[in-house]
């Protein structure tokens, strides 16, 4: 059997170009096993679900090794767990020589295939901790700049008040409130007693 795996590291990255890249291997859509997740480990739904489904002799294909993972040890376990332990393949499209149905029989073949999976590994990895640093740096700068990030601080105003002497008279409903000055009930709840200060 054919499987496929993509992954994005969140829900708002496409998975377009991996989803058509696979697709025209023909792979069946139902065989292809999608996460929205980051690729620190492997405790990813999806990907736990594919785990358990493969046999041996079933082929795993995947665009590039920071699809699987991101983590240099991780990727070297399960790339055991799926070839020696599951003996099924793995194909890398952006890397022919990590496809582990051409298993080369002599020491040198090997040997090689070993080296070119760990020096990825430990791209993906590092790429991993450079995006980190980087945005980081980026958070660091922004607040150096005065940039503030979330929701701005709520401002208690005269109306806010009044609504809330309502809410206290049973005159006005929470769910009203809450619509009216857009905040949580936490925040109404939060702010109801400075309100009246």
């Amino acid at each position: 059997m054919e499987y496929a795996y993509i992954r994005v590291s969140s829900t708002t990255q496409n998975i377009g170009r991996q989803f058509e890249e696979l697709k025209k291997l023909g792979i069946d859509e139902k065989n292809m096993f999608i996460d929205k997740e980051s690729g620190k480990d492997f405790n990813r739904k999806y990907y736990k679900k594919l785990i358990k489904k493969i046999k041996e002799n079933d082929v795993i294909y995947i665009k590039s090794i920071d699809r699987l993972g991101r983590n240099y040890d991780e990727i070297g376990n399960q790339w055991k767990l799926i070839t020696k332990i599951k003996k099924a393949d793995i194909v890398v499209i952006d890397m022919p020589l990590l496809d582990t149905r051409n298993r080369p029989d002599n020491l040198i073949g090997k040997f090689i295939s070993d080296i070119i999976l760990q020096l990825l590994s430990f791209i993906a990895e590092n790429e991993r901790n450079n995006i980190k640093e980087r945005q980081a740096e980026g958070i660091k700068l922004a607040h150096e700049r005065g940039i503030k990030f979330g929701r701005p601080p709520f401002k208690i105003t005269e109306e806010f008040a009044n609504d809330v002497i309502k809410f206290n008279k049973k005159e006005l409903d929470l769910r009203s409130i809450l619509a009216k000055h857009k905040i949580s009930k936490t925040s109404f709840y939060k702010y109801k007693s400075l309100a009246l200060l």
